[in-house]
């Protein structure tokens, strides 16, 4: 969570502009770049025509720069003929054109010929027609045009070019006294001619804005030249067309706020961001406007519906001149189309909005995200984590979307992406890492005691497992090896170690297979329990199982261990249910993870008992009533030491539907002996016990019922057999 809490932090001393993180920066231009792909509307916008000085009219036409004259011929067709509304040239003219060869002949004046009177005569008859800078102003005065030129900044040398002459400034050097605006400043100028300049009735500057990664996405609408303001192309030819003499920024009395918001012509307010520039609201790819040939409007090969009443913008896309930028759209695009989009936009009011107001949303959305996130994951599921994070990142970007595609307004996308991303990252690392500190953990304390599928699957589930001591429901086993003490007394050490580490490990596969945890072993007897550490709903199912397979697994090991020389092993089991407590017990200096209460007594005393009535494995009450599909036998209701209430015992003969018909026949014989024995007819149960096949449990009773013959319990006893012995 403090984790979290510091990567939100970061974001967003990021977002106030405490510093910079380059990372963020890259991912937002994408992530702008992305909204402007999905978003474009891609259609042809037929109020602006491109006159384009492309390489066809560049293999009929010559290099550029043509000869004013054939400019001054073009404004007469695109306003005489074709009746254009607006032209705006994003081409500048800062060189006199003397290819009409005047400027040679008034050299010659000057020179040799200046005695020459005819000569002068005929100069001065010729120099009108050759001038063609001036055929080329008049034919752009009193009209719509809209002059290009360009802004710079200091060169290599540090010194600032001024070439040309600039237009009037939009705001004068004194509009923004006392607002601290940045605008985007430059410290010198390529303009046009003085001519040129004076006869049209307006001019913008060209330059884009290029972000850091060198991507056209803004235009500064103003920009700043030695105190005094001048305005964009598209600005400049957006008012042409509408008729507007002044352009008013917001707002225009500002005394404490000293941002620019928005510029205003008319009824269109442009939004702008704090350098006072305009995202441009990109069309769609190259071609979202109609492109002609500029040598097809020289020779007047198009129709006047292509014109009238339209902007006409003259640029050019032929590599070789250098005006093809890089734009969210495509890595080469026309500069005379970016001026075109913009013009569009501020006729349309679609520009999009990036207020200084964005901060504080940016601000805010990063608290509210980073908060409920961090808060909220550590306490959540792997699934419902993703969930939420995905509810989340979706919101997200679903409002950024809506307020970009109904608002007009970007917001920042970036820094709460990848907020988003990186705590779910670092949730979902945390998780793994303590998961599998986890897992590591519940393997060293359980791996000595369980089987290792069931290790894996507490540590798929590490909240079920503790070591803490706690009251369970389960299954305990005891198991004992007779007369062991005779058989060690018959093997060397080596070779009772072989046999007994042969014996355990049987016996342990068998109750690992059996979900059984190990206990302990205490020389050659077993101690195991079912139902922890993992909760086991079939744990005396799963103990019964086990213990009569441990049986079978003997007699399996009778061959190998005669082949050995080892002596047959005979074991007696005894297995009990009911409420134990469990847990890591013992004392500061050695614990184990084990079981205690009376159930687990009384498990130890039916193991005991297995040797007083010949049987391999006696189970309690609450095992047989646990497992029904196992058919069993009662053996009789007894005290063991230590406990006043009497308990019946069982033997367990095997999966019902599995047992021969004899066993059962048998089985049904003693449960009518135990019946006339408890009611105390002696001679009917020893008649039934004659006729039982020979096995030590009916000579216990034989002993018994010989006994009462002579010493009769009396009328009121129960049927209970009291062992004073363990």
């Amino acid at each position: 969570m403090a984790l979290g809490l510091a990567v939100m932090l970061a974001l967003i001393l990021h977002a106030a502009r405490v510093f910079e993180i380059g990372l963020l920066n890259q991912i937002e231009a994408l992530g702008y770049d992305a909204r402007v792909r999905l978003t474009m509307p891609r259609t042809r916008d037929e109020r602006i025509v491109i006159v384009d000085i492309d390489e066809k009219s560049l293999a009929e036409e010559g290099r550029w720069p043509w000869g004013r004259d054939r400019l001054a011929r073009m404004m007469d067709t695109l306003f005489d003929d074709y009746r254009a509304a607006v032209v705006g040239f994003d081409v500048v003219f800062a060189e006199r054109d003397e290819s009409s060869g005047l400027a040679v002949l008034r050299m010659l004046e000057r020179s040799d010929l200046k005695e020459v009177p005819e000569f002068r005569t005929a100069l001065s008859r010729l120099a009108p027609g050759l001038d063609w800078d001036a055929q080329f102003a008049q034919k752009l005065r009193n009209r719509p045009v809209v002059l290009g030129y360009y802004f710079t900044g200091h060169d290599d040398a540090g010194k600032a070019m001024i070439s040309g002459m600039l237009p009037a400034p939009i705001f004068p050097q004194d509009a923004f006294r006392g607002r601290d605006i940045p605008f985007v400043t430059a410290t010198g100028y390529g303009a046009n001619l003085p001519d040129l300049q004076n006869a049209v009735s307006g001019a913008g500057h060209l330059n884009p804005a290029y972000d850091f990664d060198g991507v056209v996405r803004r235009v500064p609408m103003l920009i700043r030249f030695r105190g005094a303001t001048y305005e964009a192309l598209s600005l400049a030819v957006a008012r042409a067309y509408l008729g507007v003499a002044r352009v008013a920024a917001s707002p225009p009395d500002a005394q404490d706020y000293t941002a620019v918001e928005w510029l205003q012509i008319g009824q269109r307010r442009i939004p702008v961001d704090e350098n006072v520039s305009a995202m441009v609201p990109y069309r769609g790819p190259q071609g979202s406007f109609r492109y002609v040939s500029a040598t097809d409007v020289l020779h007047g090969r198009l129709s006047a519906a292509d014109f009238a009443g339209r902007i006409v913008l003259v640029g050019t896309t032929a590599p070789g001149l250098q005006d093809l930028r890089t734009t969210p759209v495509a890595n080469v695009y026309p500069g005379v189309e970016i001026q075109a989009s913009m013009v569009a936009g501020i006729l349309d009011r679609n520009v999009k909005l990036k207020p200084a107001y964005v901060l504080g949303a940016e601000l805010l959305t990063l608290f509210a995200v980073g908060a409920l996130l961090a808060l909220a994951l550590p306490f959540l599921s792997p699934l419902w984590a993703s969930a939420l994070t995905l509810a989340v990142a979706g919101t997200t970007i679903g409002g950024n979307l809506a307020a970009w595609q109904y608002g007009n307004i970007v917001l920042p996308i970036a820094s709460p992406l990848l907020l988003i991303v990186l705590l779910f990252g670092i949730n979902m690392s945390w998780g793994f890492f303590v998961e599998a500190r986890a897992k590591r953990r519940i393997t060293t304390l359980f791996g000595q005691y369980v089987p290792p599928d069931l290790v894996d699957e507490m540590s798929r589930h590490p909240e079920a497992c503790t070591m803490e001591g706690e009251s369970r429901h389960m299954t305990v086993l005891f198991s004992d090896v007779r007369d062991f003490t005779r058989i060690s007394e018959g093997l060397d050490p080596k070779q009772l170690s072989l046999m007994m580490n042969e014996y355990l490990g049987a016996m342990t596969q068998v109750i690992h297979t059996h979900r059984g945890t190990i206990d302990k072993y205490i020389g050659d007897a077993i101690m195991a329990f079912w139902g922890a550490p993992l909760r086991d709903g079939e744990h005396a199912r799963h103990a019964l199982l086990a213990a009569m397979e441990m049986q079978s697994a003997i007699q399996t090991l009778a061959p190998q261990f005669k082949a050995r020389g080892w002596p047959e092993l005979k074991v007696g089991i005894g297995l009990n249910s009911g409420a134990m407590n469990v847990g890591n017990m013992g004392s500061p200096f050695r614990r184990a993870y084990t079981v205690m209460g009376d159930a687990v007594n009384l498990a130890a005393r039916l193991e005991s008992l297995t040797k007083q009535y010949g049987v391999a494995i006696m189970v309690g009450d609450a095992v047989r009533a646990a497992v029904p599909e196992v058919a069993f036998r009662e053996l009789d209701r007894v005290r063991v030491k230590g406990k006043t209430e009497p308990v019946t015992i069982h033997e367990p003969l095997g999966l019902k539907g599995r047992l021969e018909e004899g066993a059962l026949r048998d089985s049904g014989h003693f449960h009518t002996m135990l019946e006339h024995y408890r009611a105390q007819r002696w001679d009917d149960a020893m008649a039934i016990l004659n006729a039982l096949p020979h096995a030590a449990i009916c000579e216990l009773y034989r002993t018994r019922i010989e006994h009462f013959n002579t010493n009769p319990p009396g009328r009121d006893w129960d049927g209970v057999f009291t062992f004073e012995t363990k």
